[in-house]
C-alpha cells in the first residue's frame, strides 16, 4: 500500500499522538508515504511511518476547471459588462460579510454583481430575498435561472459550474477561511486568472496560501471592511488587481510538479507488479 498526496494538518498530528502505538501500526503497513510537503513528512515520520517522500501538492498540477460553453455564454449575456465579484466554496457566516460588503460598494459601482457558491448548495442560509436571484430553478429539473439587470446578489447553488464562475469574475474570495474551516482551495480560481482574497483561518491549504503571501499573490481580509476596501481598491485599479494575479498564477507554477514526482516514486512499484505478472504468465 502507497499513501499518495499525504496531508496531515497540525490538529489531527497532535490527536494522534495520543495514541502512539495505534497511529504506528496503521502507517507501518504503507510501503511507501508520498507527501505534500516537508512539514506534512516531518509528521508522518514521527508517528511511525518507515518510508516518507515529499513529492509535492497533486492539486497544483490540476487543470483549469471546466465550464459549459453554452453556459457560459448564456451567463456571460446576461450579466453583460457589469462589474462581478464572487465568493466561492463559502461556508455560514461568510455569505453575510459578502453581503454586506456589497452594500458598502455598490454605491461607488452602481452595476455591480456579486456571485456567492456556497461550498453545500443545499445549505443556504443568509442570502437575502430583495434583489437576489438563485441559480437553481427548484420547480424545474435541471433548469438555470439567470441574473437579471436589477439582480444584485447571485446564488450559485449549483455543483460542478466554479469553472464558470471564476471565468467571469476578476476578483475571488475563496471561502472557509473567514469560517473556521480551514480554508478551501484557491489553485483553480488562480489558474483562470482571478486576483484572490481570503480570511486568517487557511491552515489546509497553509503553504500554498503562506507562498501566495510572500509573492503578494493573494490578500487577507478579516471582516466586510476590509473585504470592501481591498475589493474597492482592485476594482479602481485594474493594473494592480492584474498584478497581484500575475504573482498568484507564477507562485502556482514554481509549486507545481507533485505530479511528475509522484509518478516517478510509483514506478519502481509499478515495475515489479509488472514483472510478477510476466513471471505469472510464463
Amino acid at each position: 500500500m502507497i499513501l499518495v498526496n499525504g496531508r496531515l494538518s497540525e490538529r489531527s498530528f497532535n490527536r494522534w499522538r495520543r495514541v502512539p502505538g495505534t497511529i504506528a501500526a496503521l502507517l507501518g503497513c504503507f510501503d511507501l508515504c508520498l507527501a505534500q510537503s516537508d512539514a506534512h513528512a516531518g509528521r508522518y515520520r514521527d508517528l511511525g511511518a518507515p518510508r516518507i517522500v515529499t513529492t509535492g501538492n497533486l492539486k497544483l498540477d490540476v487543470p483549469e476547471p471546466p465550464a459549459q460553453a453554452d453556459g457560459l455564454a448564456a451567463l456571460k449575456a446576461a450579466v453583460g459588462e457589469r462589474t462581478i465579484i464572487a465568493g466561492a466554496s463559502t461556508h455560514a457566516g461568510e455569505e453575510t460579510m459578502l453581503i454586506e460588503a456589497h452594500r458598502r460598494l455598490r454605491g461607488s459601482f452602481p452595476r455591480l454583481l456579486t456571485i456567492i457558491a456556497p461550498r453545500h448548495p443545499d445549505r443556504g442560509p443568509g442570502h437575502p430575498r430583495d434583489r437576489a436571484r438563485r441559480r437553481s430553478r427548484r420547480d424545474v429539473a435541471l433548469a438555470r435561472e439567470l441574473p437579471g439587470p436589477e439582480t444584485e446578489i447571485y446564488v450559485a447553488d449549483t455543483l460542478g459550474e466554479l469553472g464558470l464562475i471564476y471565468r467571469l469574475a476578476p476578483i475571488v474570495f475563496v471561502g472557509g477561511s473567514l469560517a473556521s474551516h480551514g480554508g478551501q482551495n484557491p489553485i483553480e480560481p488562480i489558474k483562470l486568472g482571478a486576483a484572490i482574497l481570503h480570511g486568517p483561518n487557511v491552515w489546509n491549504f497553509a503553504e500554498i496560501y503562506a507562498a501566495l503571501g510572500n509573492s503578494h499573490g493573494a490578500q487577507e481580509v478579516t471582516d466586510a471592511g476590509s473585504f470592501a476596501e481591498r475589493v474597492g481598491a482592485w476594482l479602481k485599479d485594474a493594473n494592480e488587481r492584474r498584478t497581484v494575479a500575475k504573482a498568484a498564477r507564477e507562485t502556482v507554477a514554481a509549486l507545481g510538479g507533485g505530479l511528475e514526482r509522484t509518478l516517478a516514486a510509483l514506478e519502481p512499484y509499478l515495475m515489479q507488479i509488472r514483472l510478477e505478472r510476466r513471471a505469472s504468465n510464463a
